[in-house]
């Protein structure tokens, strides 16, 4: 037995710390799924209900992680507020899913998950797509979920952007995440070879993954853009575009990018775009920003004090980052595996060995 399927065996325990982190329990469900997508070998055995010393280490070391995952976020949040722009507009209280009010289509809805090794660049690249300035200081990744709302054409768009960095050492957490994402943004550093291996390793992950969800027999077609960071650092490369290529196929959606100087990141973005059937005008320099209110009331119509800005951005490609956006809860990240199963699939059948 490897150390990976080692690591996979406490999963009561971890089932248990995922629940209590919820206000629902759903033990029964999320068995099924972990099952269905090979989270868990140690659910063939269904007898075994104690839980060993090593697994409970993992689970409070899991949930230890988390804990302080929240804490560094929200203090992230607090220092950052005096950055932000002010506005007369009344703060929303909760985060906006436009699919749960009803206001797009499921097909306008997408989640991107970006991986890479850390200091690649993953997180500067991700706060130029949300409208954000490059940062020189480097702070590892805690914020790990932005959502970004559009308002094009008279249609409203919602793209979630999940960075899995902080999963890198925690193979299970990670796989779920690759389940969940609908587009892959993986990201290396062209001063660094061994960043460009991980990527080529995370890319067969991936399409590994979906091909068992899918229960094909041959891996998976999947919508990824491979992204080589750091391209101001030209003398300090040691990966070259005819190296990808060779390793990646020529039908691969490569782009060499600076999230530092901005160079690459529109073509990027705009193969994001594509990828996922979103409008080309959802690129960071295609739309204006506006606030949350602002954007709830292009979206339902609503006049009031805000009538003449809003009547002003009718037509116009516009945008908003929610402050509040957070990770859907594990339960619903397990449905939303669940669900993508099973449109090809009955439930019973949704296996990945």
């Amino acid at each position: 037995m490897n150390t990976t399927e080692k690591f996979y065996l406490p999963v009561d325990g971890i089932f248990e710390m995922f629940n209590s982190l919820t206000s629902y329990h759903q033990s029964h469900i999320t068995h099924l799924v972990l099952q269905s997508t090979g989270l868990t070998p140690a659910l063939q055995h269904p007898k075994v209900s104690n839980i060993s010393k090593t697994g409970m280490g993992i689970i409070k070391s899991v949930k230890g992680r988390w804990r302080e995952q929240d804490k560094r976020a929200a203090a992230i949040r607090s220092s950052s507020s005096g950055n932000r722009q002010v506005s007369t507009d009344r703060a929303p209280k909760r985060s906006v899913d436009l699919q749960e009010l009803g206001l797009t289509k499921p097909r306008n809805c997408h989640r991107v998950v970006v991986l890479g090794a850390p200091r690649v660049g993953k997180t500067n690249i991700l706060q130029r797509f949300l409208g954000k300035e490059f940062e020189e200081h480097y702070q590892p990744t805690t914020e790990d979920f932005h959502r970004k709302l559009f308002h094009i054409g008279g249609e409203a768009y919602q793209v979630d952007l999940l960075d899995a960095s902080s999963e890198r050492d925690f193979p299970a957490k990670r796989r779920l995440s690759v389940l969940t994402g609908d587009i892959f943004l993986l990201v290396f550093s062209l001063d660094d070879k061994d960043s460009f291996s991980e990527v080529c390793e995370l890319l067969n992950e991936i399409k590994t993954a979906k091909a068992k969800l899918l229960k094909l027999k041959n891996p998976a077609r999947v919508p990824a853009v491979i992204c080589g960071n750091k391209a101001d650092l030209e003398t300090r490369r040691v990966v070259s575009r005819s190296e990808v290529t060779e390793v990646l196929g020529e039908g691969v959606s490569f782009f060499e990018t600076s999230a530092k100087d901005g160079s690459g990141l529109e073509s990027m973005f705009g193969a994001l775009a594509s990828l996922g059937g979103l409008p080309d005008e959802t690129s960071p320099s295609r739309h204006q920003i506006v606030s949350i209110p602002t954007y709830q009331s292009l979206c339902i119509g609503q006049q009031g004090s805000r009538g003449s800005r809003t009547r002003g951005l009718i037509g116009a490609p516009c945008a908003a980052v929610d402050p509040l956006a957070r990770r859907p809860s594990f339960n619903s990240d397990l449905q939303l595996v669940l669900g993508s199963s099973t449109k090809h699939n009955k439930p019973e059948k949704c296996q990945i060995q």
